[in-house]
């Protein structure tokens, strides 16, 4: 279990603290709206109503005691640099910025940003792979030339193995997991027989795995 102060509570910001409390970790939320603070309270360990620009207010809450800080302003900029710059000063170990461009990226980073996401882009990009093949289910960008995805099993596979099929040797990829229905079987064991009905999680450079999916 992670302490985490959570600052902004925009669409963003609710979905990660939901998430956050479902793994039961200790979450503080702040933003500057009293409604929006009112709605997380139900998924949230505390909620404060406050300024996270206020440096006065910033000093108030220790926030060198938390393991993540994240930072999910969306709608200012200038908040946000102001905010990631403070709690930087005032010893927060980690810290974690949305960025909505690349532009706002490189200043976060400088302001101290320790990691930067793009919710929108990452999302965007996840859902264009995903919903632009049919033999997508599921897709998850590692780096910019290594991703996961989940796709079904080719017909041509059925009955056989993974020793028998020299999957990394013919198709360099790696067969990370098996899902039949909602069991996740994972890392097969190469002498397991692939069934028609399952799916597999499988891990590569991007050229090969694209080459794989569209393979004729």
């Amino acid at each position: 279990m992670k302490s985490v102060l959570l600052i902004g509570l925009g669409r963003f910001g609710r979905h990660m603290a939901g998430k956050l409390n479902e793994m039961n970790h200790e979450v503080l939320a702040i933003d500057i709206n009293a409604q929006r603070v009112n709605d997380v309270l139900p998924v949230v360990t505390s909620a404060q109503i406050g300024d996270s620009t206020n440096e006065n207010f910033i000093a108030s809450l220790g926030v060198r005691n938390f393991d993540l800080c994240v930072v999910a302003i969306g709608d200012n900029f200038q908040s946000s640099l102001e905010t990631v710059a403070l709690l930087k000063d005032y010893g927060a170990p980690f810290v974690v910025a949305r960025a909505n461009r690349d532009v706002h990226a490189k200043f976060l980073l400088r302001n101290g940003a320790d990691q930067v996401v793009y919710p929108e882009k990452e999302m965007a990009i996840r859902a264009a792979v995903k919903y632009s093949s049919d033999n997508v289910f599921d897709y998850i960008e590692l780096t910019g030339d290594y991703s996961i995805y989940e796709v079904p099993i080719p017909r041509a596979w059925v009955g056989k193995t993974l020793v028998e099929l020299s999957v990394r040797t013919k198709y360099h990829i790696s067969v990370m997991a098996l899902r039949h229905g909602s069991h996740l079987d994972p890392l097969p064991r190469p002498d397991h027989v692939f069934q028609e009905d399952e799916t597999m999680l499988i891990l590569g450079a991007n050229k090969d795995l694209t080459k794989f999916i569209l393979r004729k």
